[in-house]
């Protein structure tokens, strides 16, 4: 075990100007944090329900989810070869169990986002409309609107949350620090509050039960495809209130993502793995299909697979990107089938009905996240987790495409079943004596410069101690109080959490790459798990080894 790189034990912030109840706290409104409220609603409505967000309800991620979700609900598709490539692309570090969960209650999961009010694409007969990405090996990615698969979803769930008045919505409302009881446990929860009538600045909701659905940290790097809401706040409120992070490293670069330019920053356009389902394929500046012979699946195989085998091509050959043609495609099929994508390559100045799509691999999605068990529990007392901010166990080292919205949607559903059956007792909050601190929102862009260069897609011990060294360096007494200093210091939680994870981890295992160490080493196949000590360091530590099916060491073709 590992313990240094002090952090924040808590932001500082005013005191709360104003306190409300509830019994039940969901941090989030995506798939993963609507779908846990409607079912905890739908299980006791008798329970007083607030759901928070950070923007508007339909402003995080699941609006952008291009591709579809993935479910075993094809013909010839069974819920088995769903969780063997389920596991091949996790490359040894899922939990078996957890696949299973996924798999098996996926299928009924959808048919009930469906009877909800979904409209994914359907054949002339009625039939769901499905296609394959990367890593599968049977069509069984359900869609919507072509490639708007994540707006449709998200319009289906508030409306059904506008549907059950019961449940209060604060919308603009930042998560600051969990509020605890004598026992460790959720006692409430602090916001900031940006205009919402009486509740505005910081206050304080108590509460029985806090379920964090807030997303990723794309917002660590200077590139992703994640929302500018993407700050890492849930993971790093977990943290400061004692909970476990697992395999922060396992950061899942999609390897397809418009590149705009040297200089480009922030959220970055999205070309979905499904357009190389439907056939595209890449090419390098040569006109080179780069994939043949890299993999048995070539443009479809895992993420990692491709994301690896781009950059490589870009450092052999010098160029910043590769490009994605589709040319063959034709003009009708894009306008049916990928129209938002067509529309954003327009936008862009790129035609890909008659031109090459330049592209890169930039952060996508974080594998790792809150630790749970199968059921969203947490190490602390009365706090859940579901979707990309928890570590369920079920993408391991590189996540499968499509899997994503189907776990939020499945281990929400979870936490669900459980979450009202044992609420604990009302409990008063005790004084908060953890060190409080702030980095300066200026810091914010050399943060995500270092971590880009030094912890993206290619690492290796010497960037890592570098990216460490900086991240140590940086001053927690900034004098600014304010969203913009609350998410840089949420930033550097976890980007020294995901650091110091990927220093420990010396192997190269999916999405991980090491190239001071190349191979996978299964005496590494366990988590790595990180938490705040006792003195206010980033602990990390090997915890136990996941178990594994050796029959998925062999690849299908």
């Amino acid at each position: 075990m590992t313990s240094h790189r002090p952090v924040p034990g808590r932001l500082r912030a005013p005191a709360p100007g104003w306190t409300t109840r509830a019994d039940v706290v969901v941090v989030g409104s995506g798939i993963a944090g609507l779908t846990a409220a409607l079912r905890i609603h739908a299980a006791n409505p008798s329970l007083r329900l607030l759901v928070v967000t950070k923007d508007v309800l339909a402003a995080g991620s699941t609006q952008w989810a291009q591709g579809g979700i993935a479910a075993a609900l094809g013909p010839g598709d069974t819920p088995e070869q769903h969780e063997h490539d389920t596991l091949v692309a996790g490359a040894g570090a899922c939990d078996v169990e957890a696949v299973r969960v996924l798999v098996t209650e996926g299928p009924e999961a959808v048919r009930e986002l469906i009877a909800l009010g979904t409209q994914f694409d359907l054949h002339p007969d009625g039939e769901l409309s499905l296609t394959r990405e990367g890593g599968h090996h049977r069509d069984r990615i359900a869609h919507a609107g072509g490639d708007a698969t994540g707006a449709e979803i998200q319009r289906a769930l508030i409306a059904a949350v506008e549907r059950a008045p019961e449940i209060e919505v604060v919308q603009h409302a930042l998560a600051v620090d969990l509020l605890r009881a004598a026992d460790g446990g959720v006692a409430g929860l602090t916001l900031h509050v940006l205009g919402e009538g009486q509740r505005d600045g910081v206050g304080a909701v108590l509460c029985r039960a806090v379920v964090l659905a807030s997303g990723g940290l794309g917002q660590v790097f200077s590139q992703s495809t994640n929302p500018s809401v993407s700050t890492g706040d849930g993971m790093a409120v977990a943290m400061r209130a004692g909970a476990r992070l697992r395999d922060l490293e396992f950061v899942q670069f999609h390897p397809t993502v418009m590149w705009l330019g040297p200089d480009s920053q922030g959220q970055q356009p999205l070309i979905s793995e499904a357009v190389r389902g439907e056939g595209a394929f890449l090419v390098d500046f040569d006109g080179n299909r780069f994939m043949q012979g890299e993999h048995p699946l070539a443009d479809l195989a895992p993420r990692d697979v491709v994301a690896k085998a781009i950059t490589r091509r870009m450092i052999e050959t010098g160029h910043p990107h590769m490009w994605l043609d589709a040319r063959h495609l034709g003009a009708a099929f894009w306008e049916r089938r990928f129209p938002t994508i067509l529309r954003v390559c327009r936008e862009h100045g790129v035609d890909p009905v008659t031109e090459l799509v330049p592209v890169a691999p930039a952060q996508h999605y974080e594998s790792g996240g809150v630790a749970t068990d199968l059921w969203g529990r947490t190490t602390v007392p009365g706090l859940y987790a579901t979707g990309e901010v928890a570590c369920s166990g079920v993408h391991g080292a590189n996540r499968l495409a499509s899997n994503s919205l189907l776990e939020g949607l499945v281990f929400s559903r979870r936490i669900a079943d459980v979450l009202p059956g044992e609420l604990r007792d009302w409990a008063d909050p005790v004084a908060d004596v953890r060190p409080e601190g702030l980095v300066s929102g200026e810091r914010r862009r050399s943060m995500q410069e270092t971590m880009t260069t030094r912890v993206g897609v290619l690492r290796n011990a010497a960037g890592l101690a570098e990216a460490l060294a900086f991240l140590g360096s940086l001053d927690h007494g900034a004098a600014e109080v304010g969203p913009d200093a609350w998410e840089t210091t949420n930033l550097l939680t976890v980007s020294t959490a995901l650091a110091e994870a990927a220093a420990l981890r010396t192997e190269t295992r999916g999405s991980h790459w090491r190239e001071d160490h190349p191979d996978r080493d299964d005496t590494r196949a366990g988590h790595v798990d990180s938490w705040l000590d006792a003195d206010g360091g980033v602990a990390v530590e090997w915890t136990y080894a996941p178990s594994t099916d050796p029959s998925t060491a062999e690849v299908l073709t």
